[in-house]
């Protein structure tokens, strides 16, 4: 870990994965600008940083701390007991800039999550606030519903840039209601109102939303009314192979379970896949995979969706995740990253799949314009300044970074992901299975150094990282000490 007050590097029970210098330590946390702190909230002293020697707790102002503490006991009060992240990451945030928040209590953190991948820019990057200026100071209409603007027409132009070339060429765009879950609804009616099917093909692991027909094709649905087909995965393979073995046999299952005429599985309105699943436990799809299901769907006629809420935007160190494979899907569903921080959510597809009529699917925010603008300027920044390509080479390193921990520290299973959506899943080392407790208890070390880190994984044993592409050398480097630190921690509590 690093010992901030000498600015030394120590062996933390494994190899030291960094040894910064205290100014390196400090800028290793974005700079948050000047600002009237919240009501109740004591501003941090003049010339405070972000380095670890404050991430961790130091510093805290006693009157935030005391507004902190009430505004987390009036949440626990009066909001469902549905609520998610607000469990496990007890802060409040009150400023945050780049990869850093500061919580009502002084201390700063380094996200990790992002707004589970809607920050592609991490938080209040100034193209964005720009692009939302630019709207509120303009006069334009905040909602419109579905009419045309000059901010619909500009991000509807940016994005079909953005898009596969062969999908862009006759590709029709859907706003929806402002998640990805909507989203996904609107791909599954569009591919059952297209072709006259009902069925529909998922993956097990798979994660697209919370709302009925998406939960449906999620990996824990309570009801299955999809057939489900198997992820592939090297760690649990489930033909016990892993590799591209593993793989090729999830195909032919695929393939075989469809031409079967005693298969019970009738032709299915359309196929949905995550090119990464990121709930599922940060599992890439191989590349010579899923251009094969893309080559059984197209061979019978079966549209493919892919699920890109997550993975597009440059995240996985491509603009889109189905690129590293060079697939076209026939519908992708768009949301988070592409709002630029704000609500919204897309479908686009072939143009020969817009047959359904006016109406068929709707909602009253479908129009917000902020999101518009705010999307138009990520998408923008991503691409002119290459993002992808630089997710690519720093999630390279930081995964190669992270697997060197395994020698030292049995109980880290496995490190996989792709550009900068980065798992790290835990296991017992005498059993190799899954250890969800110690997966929370890093969590939480994590969060005692300044670092917000969310699980995921089929029995949420798996740490997730979902930093901002904007990323630097300094930040990675403090991000990967810190979870350095934390995972042989949480090994020596007690159980």
């Amino acid at each position: 870990m690093f010992e901030a007050r000498s600015g030394r590097a120590i062996r933390a029970g494994g190899p030291t994965l960094v040894a910064l210098t205290e100014p390196a330590a400090a800028a290793a946390a974005a700079q948050l600008p000047p600002q009237v702190p919240a009501q109740g909230v004591r501003a941090p002293a003049a010339g405070a940083h972000a380095g670890p020697a404050d991430c961790g707790g130091s510093g805290a102002s006693p009157g935030g701390t005391v507004a902190g503490e009430g505004i987390l006991r009036r949440q626990a009060q009066r909001e469902s007991a549905a609520r998610t992240y607000a469990r496990s990451l007890p802060i409040v945030p009150v400023r945050a800039r780049g990869l850093t928040i500061e919580g009502a209590d002084g201390r700063r953190y380094l996200d990790c999550l992002s707004g589970a991948g809607t920050l592609a820019l991490g938080h209040n990057h100034p193209v964005v606030l720009e692009a939302i200026r630019g709207v509120l100071d303009s006069g334009a209409p905040l909602h419109v519903l579905d009419l045309a603007t000059p901010v619909k027409d500009a991000f509807t132009t940016e994005l079909f840039a953005n898009l596969p070339p062969a999908l862009a060429a006759d590709a029709r765009i859907q706003f929806c209601g402002p998640a990805g879950t909507d989203a996904v609804e609107a791909a599954l009616k569009l591919v059952r109102v297209a072709t006259g099917r009902h069925g529909l093909l998922a993956f097990t692991g798979a994660y697209h939303g919370m709302t009925a027909g998406a939960l449906g094709a999620s990996g824990g649905a309570p009801d299955v009314r999809v057939t489900r087909l198997p992820y592939p995965q090297d760690l649990r393979c489930p033909f016990g192979v892993g590799g591209p073995e593993g793989a090729e046999l999830g195909a032919r299952w695929t393939e075989n379970l469809l031409d079967d005429p005693k298969g019970g599985v009738p032709a299915p309105a359309g196929m949905i896949v995550e090119p990464v699943q990121g709930e599922g436990g940060v599992l890439p799809a191989p590349d010579a995979w899923l251009r094969r299901m893309r080559e059984i769907t197209a061979a019978r006629g079966i549209p493919l969706i892919a699920d890109e809420v997550q993975t597009g935007v440059g995240r996985t160190g491509a603009f889109w995740g189905v690129d590293h494979a060079g697939v076209v899907p026939d519908v992708m569903v768009l949301s988070k990253a592409i709002g630029g921080s704000l609500p919204l959510a897309v479908v686009v597809y072939r143009g020969d799949l817009d047959v359904w009529p006016p109406g068929a699917h709707a909602g009253t925010f479908r129009g917000n314009q902020l999101a518009m603008a705010a999307g138009t300027a990520t998408l923008a920044y991503v691409r002119e300044n290459r993002l992808a390509e630089r997710a690519a080479v720093l999630g390279e390193r930081m995964t190669s970074a992270l697997s060197g921990l395994a020698p030292a520290h049995p109980c880290v299973g496995e490190v996989r992901g792709r550009g900068l959506m980065i798992g790290v899943e835990l296991v017992d080392p005498d059993t190799g299975t899954a250890a969800p407790a110690l997966a929370a208890a890093v969590r939480q070390e994590c969060l005692d150094r300044g670092l917000i880190v969310e699980l995921g994984g089929r029995h949420s044993a798996v740490v997730r990282l979902l930093p901002p592409l904007t990323l630097t050398d300094e930040q990675a480097s403090a991000v990967l000490d810190r979870l350095a630190d934390a995972i042989p921690a949480a090994a020596r509590r007690p159980r």
